[in-house]
């Protein structure tokens, strides 16, 4: 089944593989191939600087990095899953995966400690945190109008016919793009104040401050490709309601 880009892009214009530009399928495959590389990429890293042991666990460095900050109000907890690690400002609390809050490796400390550089932004009111706090409520809106936009294009096809369905979806996947730019200044910065601190506190050698720098590049690498692969799209939809043509 195509998926919402895939069936708006045939409606966009002719031509191309099962009616899809091959403009769109470019764009498509190589967002995908990106992803895939930096994907392994980073799995690879993290799987390599988990074998570096460290004396603290990831919980251990989350508390003592809130407690060097001076935070009090934020508790250091843990879910269930893997890659579910993330501050939620709500309710105050450094939520960190299983394997990170019990693991005593470099990987674990990085991924700890970049949680806990939010909760620093979030205690500094760092601007551009404060900017995608305030984006979340229109951006999940837009994300579930895409869905329902999709919906319609299956049931009939009609948002080809319907040019405003178009520039709705067009509308809303711009407000996603800017919330994944959005969301780049704060993960590199995040994890700027993760290995400021890591390297003030003697928490890790030098050696694994390498390492947990060269983890966290990775982890912000799938944020940028994300970010470049929305902005890809949203040009193509734009250069196609504007009359452009790949034929």
């Amino acid at each position: 089944m195509l998926n919402e880009f895939e069936v708006l892009a045939a409606g966009a214009s002719g031509g191309g593989f099962l009616g899809i530009p091959m403009l769109y399928w470019i764009i498509l495959g190589g967002s995908m191939l990106l992803s895939w590389v930096v994907g392994n990429k980073l799995k690879s890293r993290f799987r390599e600087h988990s074998q570096a042991p460290l004396a603290f666990s990831g919980r251990q460095v989350a508390e003592k990095m809130l407690a060097d900050a001076g935070i009090r109000d934020v508790r250091v907890i843990s879910t269930p899953g893997q890659l579910t690690d993330h501050y939620n400002p709500s309710d105050k609390t450094v939520n960190l995966s299983e394997a990170v809050y019990n693991m005593r490796n470099v990987a674990a400390a990085a991924v700890a400690a970049h949680e806990c550089g939010h909760a620093v932004q979030h205690a500094k009111a760092y601007a551009w945190l404060k900017f995608r706090s305030a984006m979340v409520p229109v951006t999940s809106i837009a994300s579930k109008m895409m869905n329902v936009i999709f919906m319609i294009s299956i049931v009939g096809m009609m948002a080809f016919k319907m040019p405003g369905l178009l520039w709705l979806f067009v509308g809303c996947l711009a407000i996603t793009t800017l919330f994944a730019f959005v969301t780049l200044p704060v993960e590199f910065d995040a994890s700027k104040r993760a290995l400021a601190w890591m390297e003030g506190s003697g928490i890790a050698a030098s050696m694994d401050q390498g390492r947990a720098r060269n983890a966290l590049f990775w982890a912000a690498m799938t944020y940028v490709v994300g970010a470049l692969s929305s902005l890809a799209m949203l040009a193509y939809y734009l250069f196609q309601m504007f009359g452009g043509s790949d034929d």
